[in-house]
């Protein structure tokens, strides 16, 4: 009995991996990936075509013999221009009334996530201000993302877009994050661990302040939420794990009091959540944090930058912050290969071009 049920389970399994190769290979043809209202007005036009097309198969359009009157001629020039026009009028008053549509039914096309790509958004404008370093990083993660949702047929665009209002709310202290603390003096060197996190974890609800104030996307607020998840500020908890030892040696030697001794919760140093809950979400996640880490690579090669990638995205499932994510691990081996080759493209080495000598590039070339 054991084996025909092992055979279905195995069948279905196959027919799922093959359906999952046919629905990426079919987004990519399907009317949401219309990324230009433009784009939206010519597929009106070609669906005009096609209806010609199948009227002449179908016979409900007669194409008349070449010794046919020129009234025949002229019904049928009606009849295929007739349905050319209907077709792009339609998408031309589809393309006029997207908002609307959208907002009664509470979805965001490619047109839309394309025109909330523009840079010029007062947030963004703002970030490039107060806090250059995170708008930096929000650039790289957004190309991180982007490049690997098209891998795994997720939606890149929005991965971008998103990607690129993560990390608004630091805005609010950009000097307590490292991207724009530059060579300068560390604040957190004056906190207390807990201080510390607290501050770190608070970017996510002033950022979702930010967002909802600025009436951005409801998929923007998610990611906002979601970009950190329940995950550990390691650093942090660390060194409050190093404060509180060394107060309890203090004590041992008489130096210090019991009551002294720091208590230390892991939840203290968890964001409060939620998940990632959708791909995209997940992917923009892996990105911010593969982005963070790969700063600190001294001298990256090709095998570090895939070390890094794997030890990051191994964590995350032992954490168990993707687990709400609809991401197989499939998907994962081809998110991580997306990571590498792109890290691999910016972090690439520069070829270190050789001084001229100030007396030999006076000397006139000899002839």
């Amino acid at each position: 009995i054991g084996q025909p049920v092992r055979r279905r389970r195995e069948s279905a399994e196959r027919h799922d991996r093959e359906g999952g190769r046919l629905g990426r290979r079919a987004h990519r043809f399907r009317p949401g990936g219309r990324r230009r209202r433009s784009r939206l007005v010519a597929a009106g036009a070609y669906s005009g075509l096609a209806c010609v097309l199948l009227a002449f198969t179908l016979g409900q359009i007669q194409w008349p013999g070449f010794g046919a009157s020129a009234e025949a001629w002229e019904l049928l020039a009606k009849q295929a221009v007739s349905a050319v026009l209907v077709s792009t009028v339609t998408a031309i008053v589809v393309s006029g009334l997207l908002p609307l549509l959208e907002g009664l039914f509470r979805i965001t096309t490619d047109v839309s996530w394309i025109e909330l790509a523009d840079l010029n958004h007062p947030l963004l404008r703002q970030i490039t201000i107060e806090a250059p370093g995170t708008y930096h990083h929000s650039l790289v993660v957004a190309t991180l993302a982007e490049t690997a949702a098209e891998a795994v047929g997720a939606n890149a665009v929005m991965c971008r877009v998103c990607a690129y209002f993560h990390d608004i709310g630091k805005m609010k202290k950009p000097a307590y994050f490292v991207e724009n603390i530059g060579d300068g003096h560390n604040p957190h060197d004056d906190l207390t661990p807990n201080m510390s996190a607290l501050i770190i974890t608070a970017h996510v609800k002033d950022g979702v302040d930010m967002a909802i104030k600025h009436n951005l996307k409801r998929e923007i607020v998610d990611v906002i939420q979601e970009h950190h998840g329940t995950s550990l500020i390691r650093f942090f908890y660390h060194r409050a794990l190093k404060l509180r030892d060394e107060v309890k040696s203090q004590v041992e030697e008489g130096n210090a009091h019991e009551e002294d001794i720091p208590e230390v919760k892991e939840e203290k140093f968890r964001y409060t959540g939620p998940k990632p809950r959708t791909r995209e979400s997940a992917i923009i996640s892996l990105a911010d944090a593969v982005e963070s880490a790969s700063r600190s690579l001294q001298k990256p090669t090709p095998k570090k930058i895939e070390e890094l990638i794997e030890d990051l995205v191994r964590e995350r499932l032992h954490d168990q912050q993707l687990d709400d994510a609809a991401l197989t691990l499939e998907d994962l081996a081809t998110i991580k290969r997306s990571f590498s080759t792109t890290l691999r493209s910016m972090m690439h080495t520069r070829i270190e071009y050789p001084k001229i000598e100030e007396d030999a590039a006076r000397k006139p070339a000899r002839k």
